[in-house]
C-alpha cells in the first residue's frame, strides 16, 4: 500500500505528465497511454477502492443515460438521434462536475483496417466536439481512443449500424482535488451523492470507405 503522504507528490507528477495531451489516438498507440493510464491509477488510488468506486459510478452514468451514440456507414457526423443522446450525457455531465470521461469510437468489418482506425477516431472527436458544443470542458476527458473494427458488438462482415458506435466511459474523479487533502472524503461523498441520485462535418480522407 502507498504512503498517503506521497500520494500529492505522486500526484502531481502525474498531473504534469498527462497533461500534455489526453488523446489516446488509435488503439492506445500514442504516447501519451501510458501516461493517462499512470495518471487516472494515481487518482484512483489516493481515493481507495477503484475497482468499487468506478464501477459504481459508471453503473450511476448508464442508469441516467445511454452511453452509446452509433452513426450512419461511413459517416462521423452526429444524426440527430446522437444529438439526443448526446444531450442526455451532457446533462448528467453537468450535474455531476466532478467526474471525468474517455470516449472510443468503433466502425463495422467494412473497408480497410487503417481507414477504419481513423474513422473510429473521427467519430470519437465528433462526440467530443458536441458535448463541448453543450458546455462540458475538453480538460474532463482522459482519452480519446479508436478501436476501429477490432470490437464489433455483431460479428458479421456486412454493414451494421450497432457496430458504427462512440461510447462514452466514466475514468474517474476530476483531478482538482487530488492531493488536496480532501481526496478520500470528497470521493467518499461524491460517491454517496451520486448513488443518491442528487447529484457535424462528414470526415473522410481516403477513396476507401469503411464502416
Amino acid at each position: 500500500m502507498l504512503n498517503p503522504k506521497i500520494l500529492p507528490a505522486l500526484a502531481a507528477t502525474a498531473l504534469v505528465v498527462a497533461g500534455c495531451s489526453n488523446e489516446l489516438g488509435i488503439d492506445g498507440q500514442s504516447r501519451s497511454y501510458g501516461l493517462a493510464r499512470a495518471h487516472n491509477s494515481v487518482v484512483q488510488v489516493a481515493y481507495g477502492d477503484p475497482s468499487a468506486r468506478l464501477r459504481n459510478l459508471s453503473e450511476a452514468f448508464k442508469a441516467a443515460t445511454t452511453d452509446t451514440v452509433t452513426f450512419a456507414f461511413n459517416q462521423s457526423s452526429i444524426d440527430p438521434q446522437g444529438r439526443q443522446v448526446l444531450d442526455s450525457q451532457a446533462k448528467w455531465l453537468e450535474d455531476n462536475p466532478s467526474v471525468r470521461m474517455t470516449v472510443i469510437g468503433h466502425t463495422d468489418l467494412v473497408g480497410g483496417e487503417s481507414y477504419n482506425n481513423r474513422l473510429g477516431l473521427r467519430r470519437a472527436r465528433s462526440v467530443v466536439r458536441y458535448l463541448s458544443s453543450k458546455g462540458i470542458s475538453r480538460k474532463r476527458l482522459d482519452a480519446v481512443e479508436s478501436r476501429g473494427e477490432r470490437e464489433p458488438v455483431v460479428q458479421t462482415q456486412e454493414r451494421e449500424r450497432r457496430n458504427r458506435r462512440a461510447i462514452t466511459m466514466v475514468a474517474g474523479f476530476d483531478r482538482r482535488f487530488v492531493g488536496s487533502g480532501l481526496d478520500g472524503e470528497y470521493a467518499a461523498q461524491a460517491f454517496d451523492t451520486y448513488q443518491g441520485g442528487r447529484a457535424t462535418t462528414t470526415e473522410a480522407d481516403s477513396t476507401d470507405t469503411g464502416g
